[in-house]
């Protein structure tokens, strides 16, 4: 049940409807029976894997607050971790690596035949374990208390808005929330409604319009000149952004209208002046994940150089594999880990240069350079995490520059676009970053037109009629949803 169907739409007023009528008593079981159900309506078998992960972690919990020595909580939190990744590891990389050594034995001429699996990979089940994990982690760390409401705790690892794609939450931002005698202002109702809007805006309008054409340049780049092989790589990196963003606003919104809190997953990172800035931007809640449990624990940048350089390319590479149980993914955190060495180790010298030059004086200049040289780099990342194999991606990016024979007329009908639909999408790039600029820079001009009701609805409005009249509604998956 995808987020931009009319189906989840019907389920979600059913939901909201039932959720605020039911007394308080009875609105955790029936929330979690409505999560429950629309994850089942991906797969019924694999929420067998969800109920595991919770009742694992939520007795693991309970151990770990009365174990009273050092050593028995390490042991508790160590099987938690190896029962969540582990099950992780057979669902979803089992075959990667088996075949990884397959091709390996076959080049050393080493009879090693590992038989794939075939596996079936849950939705989501990379979010819903970080999360789970998460839990666990907190509660050794003695940061959080042990929940001994198994419902509550069962709703924190499946509540539906944002079971399947995250956001990633901690528990002492969620749990504390699951009160089920909470009461929703207006305010927050119509804040949540104008944030699902801009997210199903952005997905069913600019994303899947933007899909096709990608998705067939990426089938066979070979055939295709260097400026289309930029323009799809261009539209991609404005599809995922939407796509994931679309995901984590709908999301955001749908919970906030019924009394939840999310935390923010994007922050404008198309307008971020450095690739470590763009990750702060960028689906914070996995980067602080990874910050928090992985980066920190291995010392961080309290360490000599040598060992920081080691530690960022480990959180990367890792990253990159959390995405997917494929060598791009990999190759695609490992270019974002070489950006960050980079950035870190000539951050003197690029200082020293911009002051020599006197690009310190033109300071809105300096700021839109670095924010364009950013995309660039972060877009050209997405090359890896795009293509169907390294090899395809290794072709793209060598082409990319090339000129080609192209004309303009080269585009009509690539992927179902044709005049229109280009300069329809090229207006829905400008009208994306001319509301992110907006979200960003706050204009006072701006917020004095949005306190006005008439322009506040004439938004809405236009932004319902884009959706009706240029949405996609073709069941087009959102991307995250295979991680």
């Amino acid at each position: 049940m995808l987020f931009n169907t009319f189906q989840f739409l019907v389920f979600f007023v059913v939901v909201l409807t039932v959720f605020f009528a039911l007394p308080a008593r009875w609105r955790h079981p029936f929330l979690l029976a409505a999560s429950y159900y629309f994850y089942m309506c991906w797969s019924t078998g694999y929420i067998l894997v969800i109920w595991a992960i919770t009742l694992v972690d939520f007795a693991v919990g309970l151990l770990i607050e009365k174990s009273e020595t050092l050593l028995s909580r390490r042991l508790l939190l160590g099987g938690s971790i190896v029962c969540n990744f582990g099950l992780l590891f057979v669902l979803k990389y089992a075959d990667f690596f088996g075949a990884t050594l397959n091709s390996a034995g076959s080049r050393l001429g080493l009879p090693v035949h590992i038989p794939a699996l075939h596996l079936l990979l849950p939705v989501g089940i990379s979010f819903h374990t970080f999360q789970a994990v998460s839990y666990t982690i907190e509660v050794y760390r003695r940061r959080v208390p042990a929940e001994r409401d198994l419902m509550k705790y069962a709703l924190y690892v499946a509540i539906f808005p944002q079971m399947v794609a995250g956001p990633i939450e901690r528990p002492y931002n969620l749990l504390p929330q699951l009160d089920p005698g909470k009461r929703v202002s207006f305010e927050r109702f119509r804040s949540g409604l104008q944030t699902a809007l801009w997210g199903l805006f952005k997905k069913a309008v600019i994303a899947d319009l933007f899909s096709s054409a990608v998705a067939k340049v990426y089938a066979s780049p070979q055939r295709f000149p260097g400026p289309i092989l930029a323009i799809a790589t261009f539209l991609f990196s404005i599809q995922i952004y939407c796509d994931f963003s679309g995901y984590s606003d709908i999301a955001i919104g749908i919970a906030r209208m019924m009394g939840y809190d999310l935390m923010i997953n994007f922050r404008t990172p198309y307008f971020a002046r450095s690739i470590a800035e763009f990750w702060q931007r960028w689906h914070i809640s996995l980067s602080t994940w990874f910050r928090d449990y992985l980066y920190i624990p291995l010392g961080g940048n309290r360490v000599a150089a040598a060992r920081w350089y080691v530690n960022i390319v480990i959180v990367f590479l890792i990253s990159g594999l959390w995405h997917g149980a494929n060598w791009t993914f990999v190759l695609w955190g490992a270019v974002h880990g070489f950006y960050l060495i980079v950035g870190a180790a000539t951050s003197g010298l690029r200082g020293r240069l911009n002051l020599a030059l006197g690009v310190v004086n033109w300071p809105l200049l300096h700021r839109a350079a670095q924010t364009g040289v950013t995309f660039l780099l972060a877009t050209a990342a997405w090359v890896f995490f795009r293509a169907n194999s390294a090899r395809d991606a290794v072709y793209i990016l060598r082409h990319i520059a090339g000129a080609g024979q192209f004309h303009l007329t080269d585009l009509y009908g690539l992927g179902g676009l044709f005049r229109f639909e280009w300069v329809l999408a090229a207006l829905l790039v400008v009208v994306l970053f001319s509301v992110e600029w907006m979200i960003v820079a706050r204009p006072p001009l701006i917020l004095r037109l949005w306190s006005e009701r008439v322009f506040r609805w004439s938004a809405y409005y236009a932004c319902i009629f884009g959706i009706v009249c240029f949405g996609v509604f073709s069941q087009v998956q959102f991307i995250y949803f295979q991680f």
